[in-house]
């Protein structure tokens, strides 16, 4: 059995760490003190020139971490790819992180911030998990820009003809907030604007933080800003933000937001920190510059995609790389015991409570019962045709027993597996999952997109939800058939497409585990992020807006006497 430590917070790990002056972790990765733009002694942001600066070093091997469709819980994604970092460092290899931003969404939420845990994650800890640079606050007030200039536009007399029942673009906050999902604006006199009902999503959910992801320069993203479409016209015309002259202003309001944020490690390895795209809801990986400045970097770039492989590592394969042009060398598939026995259909789990009791007494039986669903992830990585390694992160109350069940579980289709203990024991508690992936990322690379980018938007879809999600087909609400008809007419296509479904198993119903097949996708909503470069659907209940929980970490977080941040995790 696995001992459980009694580890300190989080937040106390990190306070007692000791960190490098940022120049220094910048140094590892080859990057001038020049191309660095101080927050502090232990944060900077990297300069873009730093893409041209490092074109002539070497490119690292390329590295994906996703996972198993997680409990609510998590399964320690974020911690094992920082774990994983570091573990290559203590093998001697130079290695470079990149992970997303955390979202005050989930911060003051249920689902904790965003820096790892344990001995593997991210410093300095609050100020990751509150605002960083500022990022997410730009992206917000962009997005929300652009929303009132449409809502101005029409306002002013509306001489581009923008038909108010037809505009999809929503203003944004970075909050949980479900009061804001349907609204009606404009409400007052008529100074006061056009009546008309919208909504509000998560500033992690906006267009705006996914052009931001996916942007390969300045002029890139000021270019996207321009494509963005914010409504239609009463003949069903895109309108967009460079016909409301709005995409200047938004570039510069993003001007340094586009710059990826540089942090470390406790173990002082080098993290790119840029971008917070959500997992579920929009492409959920972290921006295409930190990539194309990590690639650089060092001997290895660890990169982490959000949620299971359908999911994150779905997006990343074919909505990332298809932007970046950079190929993967080899993926790690985080697994747990706990998820697989929930997929073993025995047990049920409830964010924010305890596990069932059942669930914690040694059954490698069942964790046998729920290895279908490790099983369909390793099929979806390689069906892109890259090297999977399965990484068995060790929680306390696990058993020898179980770890050895999901080794058997990997062996049975040839992929190699390794038990992580690195939440507890740092970087030297993944080493066996490094030498793994050095051997993984050494074999010839037959890395392939799921489809072309010609092929029309419902065969796109319907090849995910047939060879990623198991699904048999995929109904379309008559509003998202409608929508994607207008798409296509409209020349949008040819872009990549994100579903946006739960993250709480392959298929669109959060209940059904392990890995289901026979049943179909319901897509009740399409809508064309022109400016980011692909087309989102909507499937089954999704929201773009979360909601607090009867008892959210919001609640706990406060200041001491001494001026320090106490609650948060």
């Amino acid at each position: 059995m696995i001992v459980d430590v009694g580890l300190p917070p989080a937040i106390t790990i990190a306070r007692q760490a000791t960190l490098r002056p940022i120049e220094e972790i910048a140094a590892q990765m080859g990057l001038d003190p020049a191309l660095l733009e101080y927050y502090g002694a232990h944060v900077a942001k990297v300069s873009l020139s730093a893409v041209d600066a490092l074109q002539g070093k070497p490119r690292a091997r390329y590295i994906v971490v996703t996972a198993i469709t997680p409990t609510p819980l998590g399964e320690g994604k974020t911690t094992t790819t920082v774990g994983l970092g570091q573990a290559l460092a203590a093998i001697g290899k130079q290695a470079t992180i990149a992970i997303r931003q955390a979202s005050m969404g989930p911060t003051f939420g249920i689902k904790g911030g965003a820096a790892g845990g344990g001995y593997s994650q991210v410093v300095p800890f609050e100020t990751l998990n509150l605002h960083l640079t500022g990022d997410l606050h730009a992206v917000t007030a962009a997005n929300n820009l652009l929303a009132a200039m449409v809502d101005n536009h029409v306002q002013q007399g509306n001489a581009l003809g923008l038909d108010p029942h037809s505009i999809t673009w929503k203003r944004v906050l970075d909050v949980n907030d479900r009061d804001l999902r349907n609204i009606v604006s404009g409400l007052g006199t008529n100074d006061d604007g056009t009546p008309r009902q919208t909504g509000f999503d998560i500033t992690a959910a906006s267009e705006v933080m996914a052009v931001l992801a996916l942007a390969t320069s300045l002029k890139d993203m000021r270019a996207r800003f321009g494509r963005t479409v914010v409504g239609y016209t009463a003949d069903g015309e895109p309108v967009s933000a460079e016909q409301l002259k709005a995409a200047g202003a938004m570039t510069v309001i993003m001007r340094d937001a586009i710059k990826p944020n540089l942090l470390q490690t406790l173990e002082n390895t080098p993290v790119l920190v840029h971008a917070g795209p959500f997992g579920n809801i929009a492409h959920g990986n972290s921006s295409v510059v930190a990539d194309l400045i990590g690639i650089h970097g060092g001997e290895y770039l660890v990169t982490e995609a959000g949620f299971g492989a359908d999911m994150g590592a779905e997006r990343f394969f074919n909505i990332k790389c298809r932007t970046s042009g950079l190929v993967p060398d080899a993926a790690v598939v985080v697994a747990t015991v706990r998820a697989l026995k929930l997929h073993s259909g025995r047990h049920k789990v409830s964010a924010g409570r305890p596990l069932p009791p059942a669930m914690l007494e040694e059954n490698p039986e069942e964790v046998h019962l729920g290895g279908a669903n490790l099983l369909k992830h390793i099929e979806i990585v390689r069906r892109h045709g890259v090297t999977p390694v399965v990484a068995i992160n060790a929680f306390a109350g696990d058993f020898s027993s179980e770890h050895d069940a999901i080794r058997e579980i990997a062996a049975s289709v040839g992929v190699r597996a390794a038990v992580c203990t690195h939440f507890v024991d740092g970087g030297k508690g993944a080493i066996e999952l490094a030498e793994a992936i050095v051997d993984a990322a050494d074999e010839p690379s037959e890395f392939r997109m799921l489809y072309e980018a010609a092929a029309p938007l419902r065969q796109k879809i319907e090849t995910i939800a047939t060879e990623v999600y198991g699904a048999s087909g995929v109904d379309y609400t008559p509003v998202a058939a409608r929508q994607l008809d207008t798409y296509e007419k409209a020349g949008f296509g040819n872009m990549p497409v994100c579903i946006a479904k739960t993250h709480l198993s392959i298929s669109s119903d959060p209940t059904r585990k392990g890995a289901p097949s026979g049943w179909r996708l319901p897509v009740r909503e399409a809508r064309a992020n022109v400016g980011a470069g692909f087309v989102y659907l909507v499937s089954g209940d999704m929201r773009t807006m979360p909601g607090l929980s009867s008892s959210p970490a919001a609640e706990r977080i406060d200041i001491d006497d001494e001026g320090n941040v106490v609650g948060l995790y």
